[in-house]
């Protein structure tokens, strides 16, 4: 019987280690921290990694650029306001309860402390497009807004509402919940709305999106 070929020098096919997921929870706490207080353009992956206490390779290991992470913090800074399900295209709940959640969430999410941070960060850096500002567009805005659309275009489907363009409808919603609350909290002019006010001003908004968007009466 001839003899196995030897393994000395043969290369490790397997896929490694898993990755550390307690790791991962400290790098993007850690640069979600860091982009808050210093921008996109003022925080490199070495001061993430000493930020939270780990080497610079294994943040690359989880990430495989600065932009990737960004776009990671964004996301999940989102996903702590709004589940997904509150997206989902099947959902049976009432139309309006889905948009009141949407709308909480949504002004939770643009008067905390790490987004009103960050905007502010934005504007400093000055005008004309920039890197950090379309990434944070890209990653946050843009991605809710198709998600809100797709939202819209169901609820049109279903007879619930008549819209003739859904994603102008979904800005719509959103530019009417920020009013001008957002822009003096940016400028600080004024404290953000406490959660009563908040409440009050979704309930206001819907009113109004449901009225602007309400399918002809049948006689």
């Amino acid at each position: 019987m001839a003899a196995p070929p030897p393994t000395a020098g043969r290369k490790n096919i397997g896929r490694g280690r898993p990755k550390d997921p307690d790791k991962r929870a400290a790098i993007l706490l850690a640069a979600k921290k860091m982009f808050t207080a210093q921008g996109l353009p003022g925080t490199s992956m070495e001061g993430i990694a000493a930020e939270a206490g780990v080497s610079k390779l294994t943040v690359y290991s989880h990430f495989r650029s600065k932009e990737e992470l960004f776009r990671e913090t964004v996301c999940s800074k989102c996903n702590e306001h709004w589940p997904e399900v509150l997206f989902d295209v099947q959902a049976r709940s009432p139309l309006r309860e889905r948009l009141r959640l949407i709308g909480r969430g949504f002004l939770d999410l643009v008067n905390s402390d790490d987004v009103i941070s960050m905007y502010r960060l934005m504007s400093a850096e000055g005008a004309g497009p920039t890197d950090f500002g379309r990434l944070f567009w890209e990653f946050g805005p843009e991605r809710t807004l198709e998600r809100f659309s797709q939202v819209l275009e169901a609820a049109h489907r279903a007879g619930e509402l008549q819209i003739p363009h859904f994603r102008r409808a979904a800005s719509h919603f959103f530019v009417l919940l920020k009013g001008e609350h957002h822009i003096k909290s940016l400028v600080g002019a004024a404290l953000p709305p406490d959660s009563a006010e908040r409440q009050r001003h979704v309930e206001e908004v819907i009113d109004l999106f449901l009225r602007a968007y309400a399918p002809p009466v049948r006689r």
